[in-house]
């Protein structure tokens, strides 16, 4: 029994442009990424002397945080389970939803689509489950009011629609 909850626990549910932009990062990486450090450790190792070498030392970081991103986006892709738009429940806020909500004290309403925390993209409406808004909406339903603690200040909440 808890050898499933193990792997139940490595899964991490994505929505599919989510799954998608992962996987374009990570080829883009692994071509292009890994090229330009490769010219850019040849052209260092050109000007002779390695041990004081800043361009030398600086690409090889350059390849360190590479090569980790790259490991990292493996890893995540590996356990990415893609959300099926027909499998959400839109009786109440998860994640792949799209929440309309009305700040209570601005009297505006936001609309917001609930992702995993490396889909995050506020600029496109596109927030984290773990945000402070995420974590005062997920599991609520429509009508329900919520206050979220978020960096600039307190905001109160009322959930006016959810959909896919």
């Amino acid at each position: 029994m808890s050898m499933q909850r193990t792997q139940h626990d490595d899964v991490i549910l994505m929505t599919k442009e989510g799954y998608q932009k992962l996987r374009a990062e990570l080829i883009k990486l692994r071509s292009d990424g890994r090229s330009e450090i490769s010219k850019q450790l040849e052209e260092a190792r050109s000007f002779g002397d390695l041990s004081e070498n800043a361009e030398y030392h600086a690409a090889k970081e350059a390849q360190a945080k590479l090569e980790s991103r790259i490991q990292f986006l493996e890893s995540q892709l590996s356990k990415a389970k893609i959300i099926d738009n027909d499998q959400i429940d839109t009786s109440q806020v998860t994640l792949g939803t799209k929440v309309t909500l009305r700040d209570l004290d601005l009297n505006k309403e936001f609309t917001y689509v609930i992702v995993n925390s490396e889909e995050t993209d506020p600029n496109n409406h596109r927030i984290s489950v773990s945000s402070p808004v995420g974590q005062a909406i997920i599991g609520k339903a429509v009508g329900d009011e919520v206050i979220a603690r978020a960096p600039r200040g307190i905001r109160r909440l009322k959930i006016l629609r959810i959909e896919i």
